[in-house]
């Protein structure tokens, strides 16, 4: 089975362009030592006191390089990886197991579960099928695939260890943490490799370890299969993952909480708040009550009921069982976007804005004459891109210019930054800002 696999397993070389700055220090400042002696002079200033000398070293882009693996899943170069190992980067290149070495384009990346969608340019790629995450049991043997430590096509051997694992590891706020535990070894280097069962499907992608010493100890984490493929599916048909919600503040119900509370049950997911204009609330939901069931499947921890949730789509119906004081109910409830809205969003993806990472908007008229300008783009939202990775600019930023051309439209904007290759400059204003704002970055 470790032979049917590897071959689909990829290295992924990412690298991002920074700007470096070195500074000299001296520990002392010359102009002052002549006048104090040394105990005199660290009760003034501190054992440690220095002046920053700015006597420039280096100055200009220096590569940052980053590595991990990647799983082949479509024939025509589709590869799934983690989106922490391509975050930010500039160039990225994949490694086959051939030993061919091709530049890879970004589809489309979730920071929510930590996945990113690859392309690259080549046919009759071998791949690894997708299979049902929910089947596999605790106890099950599996493989782990990957490059740690650059050790290319690696293979290491465990049983599922736990299912449902929420280990705060995301920094995004909406992150789904549903991790399939495996004692298979997992290193630095292994993200967005493969996790599979001995049938040789995927059950998940690699994505994290708990150690004291970064280096394995015993515990690695893998997105479940079911989740990926819901990533996938969005990022190919839309350009973006949409994902539904109910609108809830929810924890893990265990027996302190249960005590705590006075609930009837001690195994379930406990409604801590209700947001505005929730889902779940509007279908008749409550603070204080348990949900113990979703679609007729059980649920006991909250990353477990937030993985069922997160493979919807804003607009699908789910049936929630609930414990209220002893008591079981049943509501159906119709999830909703972020904007708390039951619709798809069908805005047609454009290769220039996911370049950037932003969504943007044109401002009415009025708003125009409010802010004393012609008309605009205004940025409603950012996610990985260029922008976000060059720049501080930030939600709500309305775009007047751009190179010194007006645009008013996202045709006009699309238009002057197509296949423009060099440094682009964006003027513009904020509505409650005084001044004009100007960001510069490289495309």
């Amino acid at each position: 089975m470790a032979q049917k696999v590897m071959p689909a397993v990829v290295h992924i070389k990412s690298t991002q362009m920074q700007n470096v700055r070195n500074f000299q220090y001296r520990q002392y400042p010359d102009p002052f030592r002549d006048f104090f002696d040394d105990d005199i002079f660290e009760r003034f200033f501190g054992p440690h006191f220095r002046f920053e000398q700015p006597q420039p070293e280096q100055r200009g882009l220096q590569p940052r390089v980053g590595a991990g693996s990647g799983v082949i899943i479509n024939s025509d170069g589709y590869i799934v990886t983690n989106n922490h190992v391509i975050d930010g980067a500039d160039d990225i290149e994949v490694t086959l197991e051939d030993n061919r070495v091709l530049k890879a384009k970004v589809i489309g990346t979730d920071p929510s579960t930590d996945l990113a969608l690859l392309q690259i340019q080549a046919r009759d790629l071998p791949t690894i099928p997708f299979v049902n995450s929910d089947e596999i049991e605790v106890g099950e043997w599996v493989l782990a695939v990957g490059n740690p430590f650059n050790l290319n096509s690696t293979v290491t051997a465990g049983i599922v260890s736990a299912k449902g694992r929420q280990i705060n590891i995301l920094p995004d706020q909406n992150a789904i943490e549903s991790f399939i535990q495996t004692d298979a070894a997992i290193n630095p280097g292994n993200s967005g490799g493969a996790l599979v069962n001995l049938n040789g499907g995927l059950i998940g992608i690699n994505t994290a370890i708990a150690s004291p010493t970064g280096a394995y100890a015993g515990y690695g984490f893998a997105v479940p299969s079911n989740i990926v493929s819901k990533v996938v599916e969005d990022l190919l048909k839309y350009g973006r993952v949409q994902r539904g919600y109910l609108g809830l503040m929810i924890r893990t119900v265990d027996g302190n909480l249960a005590r705590e509370k006075d609930l009837d049950v001690t195994r379930g997911v406990y409604v801590d708040s209700i947001a505005a204009n929730s889902a779940a609330g509007d279908a008749g939901i409550k603070i204080g009550d348990v949900i113990t069931e979703v679609d007729g499947k059980e649920v006991s921890t909250s990353a477990g009921l937030l993985e069922i949730i997160g493979r919807h789509h804003p607009g699908d119906k789910v049936s929630l069982k609930i414990d209220r004081q002893g008591d079981e109910h049943e509501f159906l409830v119709t999830l909703r976007n972020q904007e708390g809205e039951e619709k798809m969003d069908e805005r047609p993806s454009n290769e220039i804005l996911d370049i950037l990472g932003v969504e943007l908007e044109e401002i009415d008229k009025e708003t125009a004459r409010k802010l004393d300008i012609k008309g605009g783009l205004q940025i409603t939202r950012i996610y990985t891109g260029k922008l976000k990775n060059n720049t501080d600019i930030r939600v709500g930023f309305i775009i007047t210019k751009v190179d010194g051309k007006n645009v008013k439209t996202v045709d006009e904007f699309v238009k002057i930054l197509k296949n423009k290759e060099v440094g682009v400059m964006f003027e513009g204003v904020y509505e409650d800002y005084p001044g004009t704002y100007y960001y510069a970055f490289g495309l």
